[in-house]
């Protein structure tokens, strides 16, 4: 059955110390997450995702919280999900059918499709509009152009299939095989493969992105545009929250966040 998205709310993370001080000051150092949440779920266990990594499971059906170590950097915001599993795929790690997350936040990955209709020293590049709603193609967004065939055995091997059908000087045995690639997108006979760049971190915003592939010769393929993509930063996350004071008689707590 796999997992089970609805009926769980209220999921709730908080960091758990590794020592509290007579102050109030405390250590973090283990990374020790307690993750507590809701469930309508009846007669099903439930199972902790960290960043799309299976973390565990519970031991019954009533159990609603589940201490888990989170990661330790503090560049991105960590993302923990909990899904209700039936008892007999308890031990089951689903982590291959989540979403994959996103490297780094405020990122973009563009994915290009490669065929052997394309030369040996194909390159493309990426370009946006800066969010204007305009793309500027006097300056690409890639640092440098990238390669669509990085090694010549990427491309073909000689006299490995059937002379002439690739291109000159290359043979068509080492295009992706077949149902390896994406469907329909290659040759007669042949599939396409996909390779991916990954923009720098950009603001939040919306914005369009091109491609165009050229070849040493000067020829140029017409852009390909996307639509409105939209990017929002992930939020960074705080790195240490200490108590400054506490008011008794007004039950007031201020803390600081750094």
């Amino acid at each position: 059955m796999g997992l089970i998205k609805s009926g769980i709310e209220s999921v709730r993370a908080v960091e758990l110390p590794g020592g509290i001080g007579a102050g109030g000051e405390y250590v973090a150092a283990c990374r020790a997450v307690l993750v507590t949440w809701r469930s309508s779920l009846a007669g099903r266990l439930h199972q902790v995702y960290v960043n799309g990594r299976y973390a565990g499971t519970t031991l019954d059906s009533e159990q609603r919280r589940m201490i888990v170590q989170a990661p330790g950097s503090l560049q991105s915001a960590v993302r923990i999900e909990v899904f209700g599993v039936e008892s007999d795929q308890a031990d089951t790690d689903f982590s291959d059918s989540l979403t994959p997350l996103c490297a780094g936040g405020g990122r973009v990955r563009i994915v290009i499709l490669r065929g052997q209709n394309l030369p040996i020293d194909s390159v493309a590049e990426v370009y946006y509009d800066a969010g204007s709603g305009e793309i500027d193609y006097s300056q690409p967004l890639s640092v440098e152009p990238i390669r669509i065939w990085p090694s010549r055995l990427d491309k073909a091997g000689f006299a490995m299939s059937r002379f002439g059908e690739g291109d000159f000087g290359y043979d068509s045995a080492a295009a992706v095989g077949f149902g390896k690639g994406v469907f329909g997108s290659g040759l007669i006979g042949l599939d396409a493969d996909a390779i991916e760049w990954q923009s720098p971190p950009m603001d939040a915003g919306i914005y369009r992105f091109a491609v165009v592939v050229r070849d040493s010769a000067g020829n140029q393929s017409a852009a390909s545009e996307s639509g409105e993509v939209v990017v929002i930063p992930a939020a960074r996350p705080a790195e240490e929250l200490s108590v400054c004071s506490f008011d008794k008689y007004t039950n007031t707590l201020l803390l600081s966040v750094s």
